[in-house]
């Protein structure tokens, strides 16, 4: 990763949060979804060569390429491609997400257009749960007990409805990176994500520090030990940091419920002239 000695950018200010500039973003991610779709190797191809997903082909949004230059190139980066080619070819449908969504959060919202980020740590194993973005699941997917706290806590925050649904696209659509620490996953003989400590870590401590260093004004929303022990990489004169207990059972009654952090992230964006984000559906 090249390091920047441009200015930084602040927070998208003229990136809208009305339908059309929605729509527009919606169709640059379906856009991008369907170059990854193109890129898979066939269905049938058993090849080891040609069989196996070339991971730097899933990421297709240019800005976030031209943000992380040369991250595919170092030798951390090209270990972790080789596993996670080797894993989709060898376990097929025991990994996830698809992987034309492995780097969904940043072909649906591109580098320039990134106004807050939520941090996750891994995606969710639950069958068809895992789409690429953090906390999110597909339309018709049922909510993991952690979406649902979260979607409370978005309820009694802007006393809005509750969804019916648990895919939080629309946030990224408008440019909130919905970052998982750890990008895909494998349950393993020990009930473990296969998938952790093989370089995902690396990468996407590299995407915030970028993201620190060459933008301004943006709210990092840390939930829990994990994402919070990232506040290394973040430039806290520059950046806006908003701190909650984890939204999982076990500790959303001691921290997050009343954390009103999507009301927070609005004020802090308009008060820096940014157009807030809405969070109802």
């Amino acid at each position: 990763m090249a390091s920047s000695s441009s200015k930084p950018d602040h927070a998208s200010k003229d990136m809208k949060t009305d339908g059309s500039s929605t729509l527009s973003a919606a169709k640059k991610s379906k856009r991008n979804r369907k170059i990854c779709l193109k890129r898979l190797p066939k269905h049938n191809d058993k090849s080891m060569v040609t069989g196996r997903i070339k991971l730097p082909d899933m990421l297709v949004e240019q800005s976030w390429l031209e943000a992380l230059p040369d991250e595919f190139q170092k030798s951390y980066a090209l270990a972790l491609c080789m596993f996670v080619g080797n894993e989709y070819f060898a376990f097929k449908d025991s990994v996830y997400p698809p992987p034309h969504l492995i780097f969904d959060a940043f072909n649906t919202t591109p580098f320039h257009s990134v106004k807050a980020v939520i941090l996750g740590q891994e995606p969710y194993s639950g069958p068809g749960q895992a789409m690429g973005l953090s906390f999110s699941v597909p339309r018709g997917v049922q909510f993991p007990s952690t979406l649902k706290n979260v979607l409370k806590e978005v309820k009694n925050d802007l006393d809005c409805k509750v969804l019916r649904h648990g895919n939080l696209e629309k946030w990224a659509l408008q440019g909130v990176l919905l970052l998982n620490a750890v990008l895909t996953g494998r349950i393993n003989e020990n009930n473990a994500n296969a998938h952790a400590n093989i370089g995902w870590e690396q990468f996407t401590d590299a995407v915030i520090k970028t993201i620190s260093e060459k933008k301004e004004g943006l709210v990092f929303l840390l939930w829990g030990e994990y994402a919070q022990e990232k506040i290394r990489l973040i430039d806290q004169t520059k950046h806006h940091i908003l701190k909650a207990e984890h939204p999982s059972g076990a500790t959303v009654k001691g921290g997050f419920f009343g954390c009103k952090h999507f009301s927070k992230t609005n004020q802090y964006l308009e008060q820096n002239g940014i157009g807030p984000i809405d969070w109802k559906f």
